[in-house]
């Protein structure tokens, strides 16, 4: 199997290694096969694939979309490094909101599997870095579009840059408990 999967401290949100095969010309690495997934009891429906190019110190926070158009993500930075990070938002869990984050990088083909119910957002700890995530469930629906403020004290997420450079519409977010959220856990 070309991955490693393991379980944060949310144990739905896996940190995935995957396996880099280098030799003379470069090399090469998959980024997702549905049957390993499939065999780690993930059932996954890709619908879109996104690509992110971001300047060092932007934190891109942390977002989501709403049931019934919920969607999970795999994010994989493709160049450089970052900071990817999964908030816990389903009314009712054990690990409500509580985070786990981990640097991914280019050189690493590191992956962050997030599932629906789960706010995502990165920080740029490179010059520059592209991240591409893989969007499962719904494709993008700007009407179930929501949010969490980036510096949401009761989430406490350290960020890993200097000075954070947002969006205007990021830096409006409600915190954790005001947020428009319609996801329960279900255990």
């Amino acid at each position: 199997m070309p991955f490693e999967f393991h379980k944060t401290d949310i144990p739905e949100v896996l940190y995935i290694e995957t396996r880099v095969f280098d030799d003379e010309r470069g090399s090469f690495a998959e980024l997702f096969k549905k049957s390993d997934f499939l065999e780690m009891g993930i059932s996954l429906d890709l619908v879109q694939v996104n690509h992110s190019r971001s300047k060092k110190n932007v934190v891109r926070a942390l977002h989501y979309q709403k049931e019934p158009k919920a969607q999970g993500k795999l994010a994989v930075c493709a160049a450089g490094e970052v900071f990817d990070v999964a908030v816990d938002i389903r009314k009712g869990s054990p690990t409500y909101g509580k985070w786990a984050g981990k640097n991914l990088s280019a050189e690493k083909r590191n992956a962050l599997y997030i599932p629906s119910g789960f706010a995502h957002g990165f920080s740029v700890l490179s010059d520059e870095a592209d991240l591409v995530y893989f969007v499962f469930g719904s494709e993008y629906a700007p009407e179930s579009e929501a949010g969490v403020r980036w510096d949401d004290a009761e989430l406490g997420i350290d960020w890993l840059v200097d000075e954070a450079v947002l969006l205007e519409k990021d830096k409006q977010l409600p915190s954790l408990a005001e947020a428009d959220n319609n996801f329960e856990y279900h255990g």
